[in-house]
């Protein structure tokens, strides 16, 4: 019985003495408790195993990948061997549209190359300006002439008043009265003439006349139509040459060739004299390379069919074989093939040795258009 007790006292000491540490630390250490309490909390919440199985992934993409592009290839196969005989193309057998956009270009611009498009004058009023000349007052119209179809590198000017434009239509009128009829003309005006808005229905207006009259065939041939464009810079560069400024010749002679070319003067007409008085000019101004030029053109359209059928010799070949003669010996090129032609004359009889030098021709001859006389040798086809 003793024993019995003696063993519960331990047994109720030994609790006591095991539960007062544990009560202690918990009130010395809340902290603790509370950390204690929230990490089995968090571990609870975040409990499980973490998964490897994403580094599998790159591999079965790699696959898939491959697959892909297989099955993209196989379809592309079955779809060219579909295209030979299938009778509706599908859009794998069609040309991409670039393609197709890119040959369309190629073969619009070969096309280009060998089309050849046609060629017309444009006449474009570019300035109108009111001029005072001590009493008298009028406005002046440059009008631009450009060759389309093609990029024009060296347009052609004139400037004329309104007095020159009439002048022109009443002759052509009592020259060509059946063309003209269903032409029309801006009529004269008493009052604002030099208004803004007059000028620039004019300016419209005179665009449209000289259209007109170049779309008919017997109108844009007539003498008094062309000379209309180039004679007064022609007689301007002439008058400039036998006043000795050459120079300021050049630009006059310069755009009455243009304006020529592109009126399709050459070779009739005052062609071959504007070509020489170049030559003349040019060889005084110490510039043979250009002289020779302009010389060989012009013994070149000398010796075109539409001249050769003429009866009379040309009065300037005798002057221009014998200057270029002279050029090529100057700038270096052959001129056995001029004074071959020099010798054929002397040989049909001709007498080379008295005939004047091409300048002092052009100084002597005068130089007049179709009403009042044309130039020796010069008649308009």
């Amino acid at each position: 019985m003793a024993s019995k007790l003696l063993h519960r006292l331990r047994r109720t000491l030994l609790r006591e003495v095991t539960l007062q540490p544990q009560l202690g630390s918990a009130e010395d250490f809340p902290e603790s408790s509370e950390l204690d309490d929230d990490t089995e909390g968090l571990s609870s919440r975040f409990s499980g195993t973490l998964s490897f199985e994403g580094e599998q992934e790159p591999e079965s993409e790699d696959l898939g990948e491959n697959s892909e592009l297989d099955s993209d290839s196989d379809v592309l196969e079955d779809s060219g061997e579909n295209c030979t005989e299938s009778t509706e193309s599908s859009p794998a057998c069609q040309p991409p549209a670039h393609n197709m956009l890119t040959k369309q270009l190629q073969d619009s611009w070969k096309q280009s190359r060998t089309r050849s498009t046609p060629e017309r004058l444009l006449f474009e009023v570019t300035d109108a300006s009111v001029v005072q000349e001590g009493t008298s007052k009028y406005v002046l119209y440059t009008i631009h002439v450009i060759k389309s179809g093609q990029f024009d590198k060296t347009p052609s000017l004139i400037t004329r008043r309104y007095t020159d434009f009439n002048r022109l239509h009443g002759r052509l009128r009592g020259l060509y009265g059946d063309e003209m009829r269903g032409i029309a003309f801006p009529r004269k005006k008493l009052r604002r003439n030099f208004a803004a808005e007059t000028i620039a229905k004019r300016s419209r207006a005179f665009e449209q006349y000289l259209t007109h009259l170049h779309s008919l065939a017997e109108l844009r041939r007539a003498p008094l139509f062309l000379e209309f464009f180039y004679l007064g810079d022609l007689q301007a560069g002439q008058s400039l040459l036998r006043a000795g400024q050459y120079q300021e010749a050049v630009g006059c002679l310069l755009n009455a060739l243009g304006l020529q070319e592109k009126l399709g003067c050459r070779p009739q007409g005052h062609w071959i004299f504007t070509l020489a008085v170049l030559v003349a000019t040019f060889q005084e101004l110490e510039q043979p390379e250009e002289a020779q030029e302009y010389c060989e053109r012009a013994l070149q359209d000398l010796t075109s069919p539409s001249l050769q059928r003429q009866q009379q010799q040309h009065p300037l070949l005798v002057p221009l074989l014998q200057a270029i003669v002279r050029l090529s010996w100057k700038v270096s090129k052959d001129k056995r093939q001029w004074e071959s032609q020099l010798q054929q004359l002397k040989d049909s009889g001709v007498d080379v040795g008295s005939q004047p030098s091409l300048k002092e021709y052009l100084v002597k001859e005068s130089l007049e258009g179709s009403e009042g006389g044309r130039h020796k040798g010069d008649d308009v086809a």
